[in-house]
């Protein structure tokens, strides 16, 4: 039983090295060989995720090159609920680029291999007590900040080695899953996005162009704006008081389609919206750093709330529910929405009605019923992979504290992940 497991610190276990300050003369967006791993690249409750990659251009100590395996810990997090800090991630194996050792992140180096298994410790690191030992000790405000002997400091029972290789291999298990989850649903995601662009942007397969307000169209299409598609803002009744789902600015993403989250609570007001809408963050900096979504999470006719800086985007009858969302995931229709902001600096927005501005090629009826037959069927299985992955996060965060403390052994944490699929 856990009684017998000895009680130890992290630190007589682990080392948390310091990151490089990489020079930020050398950051860039374009695609290098070297990219730097950042807060963003930790996911809420821990683990990796490839979020807005910085690329580096610039010269490389050797010995902040991260090696595929790594435990990697974040101390610094802006965000208010300091979503991240504290979290461990371990480094991927499978990035199309080196991840380097930046400045704000540990490396967590293991000191007595015949004690502790370092893939275990990460799963120490991300356990409800290790986090609200590190959230209490966090020095800061607006940013909060922790340190590698606040992180050491924590104090757990250690099981015998081939347990812990056990626990790490069960919770794992589950992470592996919701991981290809999320690779399957990006890779769905950009099959959707490059048909949109090939058909209505780049006019693949249309030999007879002629000349427009927009360069060469095909011939019969029209010059419209994006209300030829979507409704903006559709009037939608929601009586005050009336308990209804909502969702936050928070729960947007910044990839991908899926809300994280939702709760209930009685209507005050707020922006309603409906099954099929798409979402987009009009306030900065939500709307640069990409913040929209695709709602697949209501019952037909149900109407939800969320934050008064959504404009929400129907499509209009003949137009399928993706398209409206592939355009706001447009680099030029942002880049346009970005460019059409008003208000004091930090406080910038952008009106529905200023998105109207945007021309593009409107199709024939016929092609957009296509594009719906071929792309409904890509976004119900990101739908359902994500509804998969939020019950196997459940289950891995209810197993997580339970293996951790020894309420729960291996073998029967084995049967329910088997259970679960």
């Amino acid at each position: 039983m856990s009684g017998d497991w000895p009680t130890v610190q992290l630190g007589d276990l682990v080392h948390i090295k310091h990151g490089f300050a990489f020079k930020g003369e050398f950051f860039t967006d374009e695609k290098q060989a070297n990219a730097l791993i950042t807060p963003g690249n930790f996911a809420i409750g821990g683990g990796f995720q490839e979020n807005k990659t910085k690329y580096y251009s610039g010269p490389v100590p050797s010995e902040f090159v991260l090696e595929p395996g790594s435990v990697v810990v974040t101390m610094t997090d802006l965000s208010k609920a300091s979503d991240t800090l504290g979290y461990s991630a371990t480094v991927p194996g499978d990035l199309r680029y080196r991840l380097l050792h930046n400045q704000r992140i540990g490396l967590v180096e293991l000191l007595d291999s015949e004690r502790a298994a370092l893939c275990f410790l990460h799963w120490v690191m991300r356990s409800p007590p290790y986090r609200h030992e590190v959230l209490a000790s966090a020095s800061g405000s607006t940013v909060r900040h922790t340190s590698p002997s606040r992180i050491c400091a924590h104090r757990f029972q250690l099981p015998p080695l081939d347990e812990q290789s056990r626990i790490a291999a069960v919770l794992g298990a589950l992470d592996d899953k919701i991981e290809l989850n999320r690779k399957m649903n990006r890779t769905l995601e950009e099959l959707a996005q490059a048909l949109f662009k090939s058909w209505f942007i780049d006019f693949d397969g249309h030999d007879d162009l002629v000349d427009s307000e927009i360069g060469p169209v095909p011939r019969g299409w029209r010059i419209g704006s994006p209300d030829a598609f979507v409704e903006f803002d559709p009037t939608i009744r929601l009586r005050k008081g009336t308990e209804a789902v909502y969702a936050d600015m928070k729960a947007i993403p910044t990839s991908g389609p899926a809300v994280s989250e939702w709760t209930r609570r009685a209507y005050e007001g707020g922006t309603r919206f409906q099954q099929g809408d798409t979402l987009l963050a009009r306030i900065t900096p939500c709307l640069e750093n990409g913040k929209s979504a695709l709602v697949d999470f209501l019952a037909d006719g149900e109407v939800a709330f969320g934050s008064t800086e959504f404009i929400v985007l129907r499509p209009r009858p003949v137009v399928p529910r993706v398209w409206p969302y592939c355009l706001v995931r447009h680099e030029p229709f942002r880049a346009h929405a970005v460019a059409n902001m008003t208000g004091s600096s930090g406080r910038q927005r952008v009106s529905a009605g200023a998105l109207l501005g945007f021309r593009l090629a409107v199709p024939p009826s016929e092609l957009l019923r296509r594009f719906g037959l071929v792309t409904d069927p890509l976004f119900d299985r990101i739908t359902a992979n994500t509804a998969e992955s939020r019950t196997l996060t459940d289950l891995r965060d209810t197993l997580l504290p339970k293996l951790i403390s020894g309420e729960l052994r291996a073998p029967e944490a084995e049967v329910l992940v088997e259970a679960a699929g």
